[in-house]
C-alpha cells in the first residue's frame, strides 16, 4: 500500500473512517462526509470538521457559531453542547491528541514520505532553513518569510503555522514529488503542539538567548520548550558552542570548541566569508556570500544536515558558494553614495550584538544603528537590546518597531533607559531611517534592524504597509 495518498483522493472522508478506533463519543450522523479540517473558524470551508480546542488566549468553543455559519458539518469539542443538537459533535477529553491523530490520517502522514528537517533556536532559524533547502535541492520550505513548494511561494504570518496547516503544506510538498522538507520550529509552536505527531529525520538546534519571556515567563521554561522538540527527532544536529546543548547527542558543529564539524580560519568581508571546515581529520575550504562569522554557524548546521542526507563535501562546497542569501537578513541596499546600508531582522540582544560585532570587524567607518522593540512583548529585553547596540554603534536612533497596542514613545523611552549616551528618539520609522542615512558618509554603515523582510507595521492593531527596504530605496533614488 502506498504511503503517499494524493490530496485529491482525500478531499472526502467519512467521519467514522477518520475517527476509527479513537476514544471519542460521536453525537449525530457518524457517516457525515468530511471535506476539510480547521482549528480556526476563519479558515472553515463547507464540509469541514471544526476543531474547537482551548488556547492560552482563545477558547475554540466560542467560535463554533462562526464555524457553522461558514459550513462546518461537524465539531470536535470537549463537551457536548445541546444548543448545537442538530450538528454532529465529536466529544473528547484530550482534543490536542485527537487532533494530531485525525490530521495525520486525513492528510495521509506526508512526513513519512519526506526527509523532514526541523530547525529550532533563538536566532538563525530562517537562514539555516534556506541553506538546507539550497543544499538539498528538491526540498520544500515552511518558515518565517514564506512557504515554498517547487516554484510556488506563499507569504506566511507565523514562523510555524497551526497543526492542520502544517500537515496540509507537507501534503502539498509530498504531492509535488519533493524529496525533502525543512521547517522552522518556534518555542510557541512546540508548547502549543503545532508539530505534534510528526517525526523529524533531523532536528537542528542553532543557539539560545533571551526572547519570548512575555510568553514563557522564564528562560528555563523557554529552554524546556525548545528541548522538548528533540523527543520527535531521529538525529540531532546542534551547536556545541552553546552550553545548553551539552546533553544532546548526534552531529555537533562549532567554531570555538571541538565538534564533528568545526569552522576555523574565518576571513570576513562585506563581500562574503571564507572558512575551513574540519571533518573526519580532513580540512575543506569553503566560501559563502553570507556576511559575518555568525553565518559560519548557520552554514555548518546546514552542511551537517546535508552530510547526514548523504551528500559529499565537494558537492556541498560548490552549492554553498552559489547561495545568495535571504530576504531581510543583513540584506544590503546598493546606493551611489558608497554607504553600506543593511536591513536585518535582528530583534534580540544577542542577535543585535552578533550582527553589529561582525560589521565592526569589517568596516572602518562609523556605524549608525536604527532600531526599536516590539510592543506587547518581553519588556525586560528592551534595555538589554539598547546596551548591545551601544557597545558597537557610533550613532543610535531609537524608533518604532511593531508597537502593537503599546504607546511607541513609551517603548522608545524604555529602550533609552538602557543607554549611557543620549540617543536620537524618532518614533516615525520613516523619519528615523531618513535621519540615519543623512548623517552617514562614504564607508559608513547604516544598520536598520528589527523588521527585516516584514512589509507592514502593526500599530494599534492595524497592519500598515511599511517595508524598510523599499523605504530606503525610495530615499536613495530621491537623492
Amino acid at each position: 500500500m502506498e504511503q503517499v495518498v494524493k490530496i485529491q483522493e482525500m478531499e472526502k472522508m467519512k467521519l467514522t473512517q477518520l475517527l476509527r478506533g479513537l476514544d471519542v463519543v460521536i453525537k449525530g450522523n457518524k457517516e457525515v462526509v468530511i471535506t476539510g479540517l480547521s482549528s480556526h473558524s476563519q479558515f472553515v470551508s463547507p464540509g469541514s470538521l471544526f476543531i474547537a480546542k482551548k488556547g492560552k488566549v482563545y477558547d475554540g468553543s466560542d467560535f463554533i457559531p462562526q464555524a457553522l455559519a461558514a459550513g462546518a458539518v461537524a465539531i470536535l469539542t470537549d463537551m457536548y453542547n445541546p444548543f448545537f443538537e442538530h450538528t454532529v459533535q465529536v466529544i473528547s477529553s484530550d482534543i490536542e491528541v485527537i487532533e494530531a491523530i485525525l490530521t495525520k490520517r486525513y492528510y495521509g502522514d506526508p512526513s513519512a514520505s519526506l526527509f523532514l528537517v526541523g530547525i529550532t533556536g533563538t536566532n538563525g532559524k530562517t537562514i539555516t532553513a534556506y541553506l538546507v533547502r539550497h543544499l538539498l535541492g528538491k526540498c520544500g520550505l515552511m518558515g518565517t518569510i514564506e512557504n515554498i513548494v517547487g516554484k510556488n511561494r506563499c507569504p506566511t504570518h507565523l514562523t510555524t503555522s497551526d497543526l492542520v496547516t502544517n500537515y496540509k503544506w507537507l501534503r502539498k510538498i509530498a504531492d509535488q514529488n519533493m524529496k525533502s522538507a525543512v521547517m522552522e520550529i518556534t518555542s510557541h509552536a512546540l508548547d502549543q503542539g503545532r508539530v505534534r505527531g510528526m517525526m523529524f529525520d533531523v532536528g537542528v538546534f542553532t543557539n539560545f538567548s533571551q526572547d519570548h519571556l512575555d510568553y514563557h515567563g522564564s528562560m528555563e521554561t523557554y529552554l524546556a520548550a525548545k528541548m522538548a522538540f528533540f523527543k520527535q527527532v531521529k538525529c540531532s544536529v546542534f551547536n556545541s558552542d552553546e552550553e545548553v546543548t551539552k546533553n544532546l547527542r548526534g552531529i555537533s558543529y562549532a567554531i570555538e570548541s571541538d565538534a564533528m564539524l568545526r569552522g576555523t580560519d574565518i576571513e570576513e568581508s562585506l563581500d562574503g566569508t571564507q572558512f575551513n571546515l574540519h571533518y573526519r581529520n580532513k580540512v575543506y575550504p569553503f566560501t559563502t556570500q553570507l556576511v559575518g562569522r555568525y553565518n559560519v554557524y548557520n552554514c555548518l548546521a546546514a552542511i551537517a544536515v546535508a552530510l547526514h542526507r548523504g551528500y559529499s563535501l565537494p558537492i556541498l562546497r560548490e552549492r554553498l558558494a552559489t547561495f545568495e542569501g535571504v530576504s531581510g537578513r543583513l540584506e544590503p541596499i546598493p546606493n551611489v553614495r558608497g554607504i553600506h546600508i543593511f536591513v536585518d531582522f535582528a530583534h534580540t540582544p544577542k542577535a543585535l550584538a552578533t550582527v553589529l560585532c561582525a560589521l565592526k570587524r569589517m568596516v572602518r567607518g562609523k556605524i549608525i544603528t536604527i532600531f526599536g522593540c516590539g510592543g506587547d512583548r518581553d519588556q525586560d529585553k528592551r534595555p538589554k537590546m539598547a546596551k548591545a547596540v551601544e557597545q558597537f554603534s557610533d550613532h543610535i536612533i531609537v524608533t518604532s518597531d511593531n508597537p502593537r497596542t503599546e504607546d511607541p514613545m513609551q517603548i522608545c523611552h524604555a529602550i533609552s533607559r538602557g543607554l549611557v549616551c543620549q540617543p536620537i528618539i524618532e518614533v516615525d520609522r520613516r523619519c528615523a531611517i531618513r535621519k540615519g542615512i543623512s548623517v552617514a558618509n562614504k564607508g559608513d554603515v547604516v544598520l536598520i534592524a528589527g523588521r527585516g523582510h516584514e512589509s507592514f507595521q502593526n500599530i494599534s492593531g492595524k497592519f500598515l504597509s511599511f517595508d524598510d527596504r523599499e523605504v530606503v530605496r525610495e530615499m536613495i533614488s530621491a537623492c
